[in-house]
């Protein structure tokens, strides 16, 4: 029987397979993938980056500036209600609100939060932006110039993909 060498150059690119022998029987090869890791740090850019040009046309003089704090509620927020289905707004399954999850990450000032479900796998940032832009509320926040930080964080799975973005005005 003859081994293929899986170490060489025209092979490493390639999903390993295995072949394997029992006897005078060969079983079909089976492909070994690698695991798939969602990184959604593109999604949360994004949307930052959109939420900046809505505050920037509402004449807002300052950038945003993303706050490792906010981040962190958002991160908890978003995991939150992507594991609990009956979520789909600000308050957490624990009854938090935005402002005790800011609290709890370290953040001091005044906080508000958007946050968007979407029944599917995938989301992008256009689809977050345009579903807060004409919910008058979420634009409301999103156009206040008084929230000069920000915070985003999404999440995924098969069926349900989940954004929250925290703003703050620092204390």
């Amino acid at each position: 029987m003859r081994v293929r060498d899986l170490t060489s150059p025209s092979t490493r690119t390639l999903p390993s397979l295995v072949l394997l022998g029992v006897g005078s029987i060969t079983l079909s090869a089976l492909v070994v993938a690698p695991p798939a890791n969602a990184d959604n740090q593109r999604l949360n850019n994004g949307v930052v980056t959109n939420v900046g040009t809505i505050k920037s046309q509402a004449g807002c003089p300052t950038n945003l500036k993303v706050s490792p704090q906010l981040r962190l509620a958002a991160e908890w927020h978003a995991n939150d209600v992507l594991n609990n289905r009956n979520l789909d707004g600000d308050i957490g399954s624990d009854g938090s609100r935005v402002q005790d999850r800011a609290r709890a990450a370290g953040y001091t000032g005044v906080v508000a939060e958007t946050v968007a479900v979407h029944p599917a796998f995938a989301i992008n940032d256009l689809d977050i932006i345009s579903n807060w832009y004409y919910r008058p509320d979420y634009f409301a926040i999103m156009s206040n110039c008084a929230n000069t930080e920000i915070g985003v964080w999404s999440e995924n799975s098969l069926d349900r993909s989940v954004a929250v973005a925290v703003y703050g005005q620092p204390a």
